[in-house]
């Protein structure tokens, strides 16, 4: 969903795929949610990348012109213990050993920042890894992306990792800080008191005023990026991320790359498969962005999907009876209690944590951090309610969740890096008015959430570099089956995704897999049939029949 900012983000907004369940709300899940459908075209960096050769630096296609000059692929990992996650990364205590009392190990691994000058400036990439329980039948290494984009999986695999100790018995579990991200020359666009005052404002202007005020922000935030990191926004997109995870596989030593995505972790696996199908190993794609929608059509599936969660949850409530803390005997009288709670908060807002206080967007962000899933429903009916009374801190911690805050008031760089991919990625730049234009649509689909994400739109109008596709090219003739997991109650990468995905990965190589819940993403979700299809695919190499439905 969108976050409080208008740059694009994980969330619906604009370019939206995940943003993350960043740490901060109080027991919200501490794993990435990211997602938000980020769709987009061709990946024609392609092209530009194949004119020098690197080792790392090739699809299938580019493998036989050009001379080699610099051989990234051979350099040799530095593995220790891993220190605390840094700032950008969302801070914390370093990871605690894995059951059995492995350590995490953390390197850094070298890459091009561009990969058409492979003689030029380097970036250094971080990686975490827990090996293998089972080191003589190992199958190589499970290289994880969490969504965002921007999500550190540094930060994140460990906080995840009791989800995937069955895949520990023959995997060495790996994830890293894409470019841009974290440890990894993280963008950086503002500080922690800029960042609380641009989080804060309003990103549903009403009148000319506001409209003005709303694009000056914009256009200031986008500044302070191209500031503190302009050397960088050209390269941070997803075709050099998908680039980096090829290098990443030489270097790791496997021959295919053995892969798990989630949420905009989906669409990076697609343009991987795109680039290097013969290297593709046993893939899975979960919670899955639809690579044929573009920003409007994107943003308007995520205001149905998050209109739709909201409902179910209001549903919920209902069922309850007199345990629901909320006022309405249907969905729709709590639907228009939230509505006109989000009126009283536009006009004033109410007292939250410390001096701080909870405005209506970051109430309504709040709201959509606490839809990713049914876990945290029960802190989003809590929030609403307290909200009502005049106490805004828990909706405020669920907002600043999504925003990569923690409670030291530190921010992690997980928007701005979200904004910076998506950026580069995406082609669109709206204007006031056609935004403006597009707002009835937005309205329609979806009362709560319509407004915020119309308003989205033109999270990248002001960015100082331009896009580069309208949606990715995922198609993947020759690569191996890859599993696609559709969840019919996820907000943030609607249901319609698996299908578009596995049918744009061409046929044999699209597995569609449909798990009935809410949430965002299946694996881990708690479904057996889920765990034990993904476990079989991953371990054993048993390929489900298309078209599989698990509860």
């Amino acid at each position: 969903m969108p976050t409080s900012s208008p740059a694009p983000t994980d969330s619906p907004g604009p370019d939206t795929r995940d943003a993350t369940d960043a740490p901060g709300a109080p027991g919200a899940p501490d794993v990435r949610r990211t997602a938000a459908a980020r769709r987009a075209g061709t990946v024609l960096a392609a092209a530009a990348a194949s004119a020098v050769l690197v080792t790392a630096g090739c699809s299938d296609s580019d493998a036989g012109g050009g001379q080699q000059k610099r051989d990234f692929a051979a350099q040799k990992l530095d593995w220790q213990p891993c220190p605390a996650p840094s700032e950008a990364e969302g801070g914390g205590p370093a990871p605690s050993p894995l059951p059995g009392g492995t350590k995490w190990e953390c390197s850094f691994m070298e890459v091009p920042r561009d990969y058409a000058d492979p003689e030029g400036e380097t970036i250094e990439l971080a990686l975490i890894r827990g090996k293998a329980r089972d080191q003589a039948n190992r199958i190589g290494s499970l290289i994880f992306n969490f969504g965002g984009p921007g999500g550190s999986g540094v930060s994140t695999l460990p906080a995840a990792a009791k989800d995937y100790e069955k895949l520990r018995e023959r995997y060495d579990l790996v994830s890293f800080d894409p470019r841009g991200v974290g440890r990894s020359q993280a963008v950086e666009c503002a500080d922690n008191r800029q960042l609380d005052e641009y989080y804060a404002q309003d990103s549903s202007p009403d009148d000319a005023a506001e409209e003005k005020a709303y694009v000056s922000r914009l256009r200031s935030y986008a500044s302070g990026c191209e500031e503190h990191s302009g050397a960088d926004l050209p390269y941070v997109g997803t075709t050099n991320a998908a680039r980096d995870m090829d290098l990443m596989r030489q270097v790791l030593g496997d021959d295919k790359l053995h892969y798990v995505g989630f949420s905009y972790g989906t669409e990076l696996g697609g343009v991987y498969a795109h680039l290097f199908p013969k290297k593709v190993g046993r893939a899975v794609f979960d919670a899955v962005v639809d690579p044929n929608s573009d920003s409007v059509q994107g943003s308007l599936g995520q205001a149905k999907g998050f209109q739709l969660a909201f409902d179910n949850f209001a549903a919920d409530c209902v069922a309850r009876g007199d345990e629901c803390q909320l006022p309405g005997s249907t969905p729709e009288e709590i639907q228009q209690f939230v509505l006109d709670l989000l009126a009283r908060l536009e006009k004033k807002p109410i007292p939250a944590a410390g001096d701080r206080k909870l405005t209506q967007t970051q109430a309504t962000n709040g709201i959509a951090e606490a839809l990713y899933s049914k876990e945290t429903w029960p802190y989003l009916e809590q929030g609403l309610d307290e909200a009502d009374g005049g106490n805004g801190a828990l909706l405020l911690a669920l907002s600043d969740a999504m925003n990569g805050r923690n409670r030291d008031g530190d921010y992690s760089n997980i928007q701005s890096a979200n904004a910076a991919i998506n950026c580069v990625d995406y082609k669109e730049r709206y204007s006031l008015a056609q935004t403006k234009a597009r707002l009835p649509e937005f309205r329609k689909a979806s009362p709560l959430f319509g407004e915020y994400l119309g308003w989205g739109l033109m999270g990248c109008s002001e960015w100082p570099v331009p896009g580069k596709w309208e949606h990715p090219d995922v198609s993947a003739p020759g690569a191996p089956p890859i599993l696609v997991i559709g969840n019919t109650g996820d907000p943030a990468t609607p249901y319609a995704g698996a299908k578009a995905m596995a049918e744009e990965l061409g046929k044999g190589v699209g597995v569609e897999m449909t798990y009935r819940g809410e949430g965002h993403g299946a694996y881990g979700s708690g479904s057996a049939c889920v765990q034990k299809t993904v476990d079989g695919y991953l371990l054993e190499g048993r390929v489900p029949p298309a078209g599989t439905v698990c509860e």
